[in-house]
């Protein structure tokens, strides 16, 4: 195998990096935004005008958003042949299978949100509104088939290996072995979670911003509160399955748990450290609570945590990294379940929250900071496995590829990435410039709102 260079190695790194965290919004639209105009287009065939409006609008958004993310998923697919052939060429039939079936997902998901399009005024009202449901089921698919890749490279199994060091063959390759990997389910679970979450807050934080300038019609409302008890139901539900998830990493992947929590030994009655840097093997600046890290990550304070001392230092993960984004993602899940829980709350007390500019201004702020929240919680999985990009059994060093050139690629990719950001703004913006100027419901189905009864929404961007 050819040497490979530590600056090659980072740009590969690098350009990965920015393709799944770009890549990985996009898809969270593509799994969540049907389920959510589901609720709005199944209450608007009942009789509601705006929710009508809402359901038209929103699939026009995820029209858009659903092209942009196909132009991102064809590039990661390209380049994790291109950038990681060692683990392609060993591992391609180990992991084909759940590749494989997203994209048959992929395109199933793509046929029917082109029926769901084309059918406003050409389809019957239920007939209609179940053409979302293949969409959603797809995204259920779709999001298993590749978080069961990622599992795997948590928790390979499903192969034998022949040979030593990074001179060995795969042998009797079990598929269904490897999708189904001990990882799998808890990860995913975690992931589809994540994705209501983050496409909640979003959408919930888009219509904020209308009613911050003024624009208090019941349209606004309903995109708001729609949005936001999707992603409440998501942010509550969501500590529950990472917690469950964290507790296997004790026994499966030791040190990424002790990179999370930055614990340099292995410790009974472990403390929990707030914050805090690791420099030269020890912790500072940290805010420690005695007993917690036991208790949250082995379910009990008398046990033990383990700590970086239990794998060589070339096998740990930089813990300042792992450490720091893993708090950042509890950190922001957290005050997103209080802020969620404390709307609700005021308004079963008959306190309309969305009459206080405070109250937006944090709800505008909720979107970016669920985005935060779900691209720290990756950074965590992905870092914190390394150096191994199949846990135990491949370095990433190893599957990186000879060839030179990928500070090019990387900065071609960064400029891709750059421009398909702002056109899509600007495409959604544009649109939502129309539907406010123009005051049309834009709606020409046989079910919808007569025009002289329709409300004039204005929709945000």
């Amino acid at each position: 195998m050819l040497a490979v260079s530590a600056s090659q190695l980072m740009a590969a790194r690098y350009q990965m990096a920015l393709s799944l965290g770009f890549h990985i919004v996009l898809s969270c639209f593509g799994v969540a935004f049907p389920a959510l105009i589901y609720i709005v287009h199944r209450r608007g065939i009942r009789g509601d005008a705006d929710a009508l409006v809402l359901a038209k609008r929103w699939s026009k958004v995820a029209a858009v958003l659903f092209a942009v993310g196909a132009v991102s998923g064809t590039v990661l697919s390209f380049e994790m042949g291109l950038l990681w052939p060692g683990l392609m060429s060993r591992f391609g039939d180990v992991i084909g299978l759940p590749f494989a079936m997203e994209g048959i997902a992929f395109f199933v998901e793509a046929i029917f949100l082109g029926i769901y399009l084309y059918g406003w005024d050409r389809l019957s009202p239920k007939t209609h509104l179940r053409t979302l449901i293949p969409m959603m089921v797809s995204g259920v698919v779709g999001t298993f088939c590749i978080v069961a890749v990622n599992a795997w490279m948590n928790s390979p199994s499903g192969f034998r290996i022949v040979g030593d060091g990074t001179d060995f063959t795969v042998t009797d390759v079990q598929p269904w072995t490897a999708m189904f990997n001990n990882a799998v389910w808890l990860q995913f679970l975690h992931m589809f979670v994540a994705a209501y979450m983050v496409v909640g807050f979003v959408v919930a934080a888009v219509y904020a911003g209308g009613l911050l300038k003024g624009r208090r019609d019941r349209l606004h409302r309903m995109g708001f509160t729609t949005a936001f008890a999707v992603a409440t139901v998501a942010a509550v539900i969501q500590p529950m399955i990472g917690h469950v998830a964290g507790m296997r990493l004790a026994e499966h992947q030791p040190t990424k748990l002790a990179a999370m929590e930055l614990a340099t030994t292995t410790e009974r009655n472990a403390p929990l450290n707030l914050g805090g840097i690791l420099i030269d093997g020890k912790v500072y600046g940290a805010i420690r609570i005695p007993g917690l890290s036991s208790f949250l990550s082995r379910g009990w304070f008398n046990r033990d945590v383990p700590g970086l001392d239990v794998a060589p230092t070339a096998d740990q993960p930089p813990a300042n990294v792992v450490h720091n984004s893993f708090q950042i993602m509890v950190g922001i899940g957290t005050a997103l379940v209080l802020f969620s829980l404390w709307f609700w709350w005021r308004r079963r007390r008959q306190h309309d929250a969305l009459t206080s500019r405070r109250f937006l201004k944090l709800a505008v702020i909720a979107g970016p900071a669920a985005v935060l929240a779900l691209e720290s919680g990756w950074t965590t999985t992905e870092v914190g496995r390394q150096p191994w990009i199949v846990q135990d059994v491949l370095r990433v060093k190893d599957a990186v590829t000879p060839n030179g050139g990928i500070w090019i690629s990387f900065s071609v990719i960064l400029i891709v990435y750059a421009g398909l950001g702002t056109i899509t703004y600007r495409v959604i913006r544009s649109m939502s410039r129309r539907w406010r100027d123009n005051g049309q419901i834009d709606l020409p189905t046989p079910y919808g709102p007569p025009a002289e009864h329709a409300p004039v929404p204005a929709e945000v961007s």
